[in-house]
């Protein structure tokens, strides 16, 4: 497991990750539609309109980031963390309406009169697919270094238009080898890319619906949690142990068990000591809960 990083400073990072996203979205949609135009690739096009809502979701995302790295405050004195996977909900909706919206258009392609693609669209779709998979692999393990929905959302964003650039080249390649009898191709490509956003974007809108409704964390923060209090001096069991995740920080809820016989002023000191063990133990666990309780016999 990577050291934990600051929340903070993870928050503003990440911040930045998305804006490089931000910037490459915006040169490769350009590049995209307008090749699709003059290029007479209706799957390109689609392509180029995919990377144009990557450009929305990224600055959404972007923007949540930098509203959750906020410190608490009055009003909100657990911290401004959800609107992190609200952000990622946000966009997983989006993706899906554009899946739904391009596959419309692609089936109506398919009926009209149209020209073969041109060659130098397949030279646009290469670059594209190696941009966007190096921004995939450099954006999805920051996110998953830090355990944020938005970031894996954004870097998802990627791999998709990768995906569809891909299936973009197929679809023209085999409308340009195949001739006249084949110039359909690229709108079946274009179904086929539709398919594949409408999946990741389903697959980007369940973990963000779990974080949202307080589901319980995967992975091994729990054990981490509960490893550090029956380390501390005094605790005899670990009774319930509840952590939930909020943006990039985690809040611990924990009831151990110490003896009976005890003063209340020592009860508090074990307390005390769990909690500082917990947060020492993962810099991302924001504040730790500890209802202390007798110990039978």
């Amino acid at each position: 497991m990577p050291t934990p990083q600051p929340v903070a400073s993870n928050l503003q990072t990440g911040a930045r990750v998305v804006l490089l996203g931000l910037v490459v979205n915006i040169a490769l949609a350009t590049i995209k539609i307008v090749a699709g135009l003059l290029g007479n690739a209706y799957v390109l096009i689609a392509d180029g309109i995919e990377s144009a809502l990557d450009v929305g979701g990224s600055v959404i995302i972007w923007g949540a980031l930098k509203f959750a790295a906020r410190p608490p405050d009055a009003t909100h004195p657990y911290g401004h963390g959800k609107v992190e996977p609200f952000a990622a909900i946000v966009v997983s909706v989006l993706v899906l309406a554009a899946a739904l919206g391009l596959a419309i258009s692609s089936l109506r392609e398919l009926f009209l009169p149209r020209h073969a693609p041109a060659p130098f669209t397949l030279i646009v779709l290469v670059l594209a697919v190696v941009t966007k998979e190096l921004m995939y692999r450099y954006v999805v393990r920051f996110g998953r270094n830090v355990e944020s929905t938005a970031i894996q959302t954004d870097a998802w964003h990627h791999r998709t238009d990768a995906m569809t650039s891909v299936a973009a080249f197929i679809g023209i390649s085999v409308a340009l080898i195949g001739g006249e009898a084949w110039q359909s191709a690229d709108d079946w490509a274009a179904l086929f890319a539709c398919a594949l956003i409408g999946a990741n974007g389903y697959r980007l809108l369940r973990p963000a619906l779990y974080e949202i409704l307080d589901t319980a964390p995967r992975g091994e923060i729990v054990d981490i949690v509960r490893d550090a209090a029956r380390a501390v001096r005094g605790v005899i069991e670990i009774e319930k142990t509840i952590v939930r995740k909020m943006g990039l920080s985690f809040y611990v809820d924990l009831h151990v068990k110490v003896n009976g016989e005890i003063s209340v002023r020592e009860g508090h000191h074990i307390a005390h000591e769990v909690k500082r063990a917990i947060q020492e133990s993962d810099r991302r666990i924001a504040d730790v809960l500890v209802h202390v309780e007798p110990a039978k016999g």
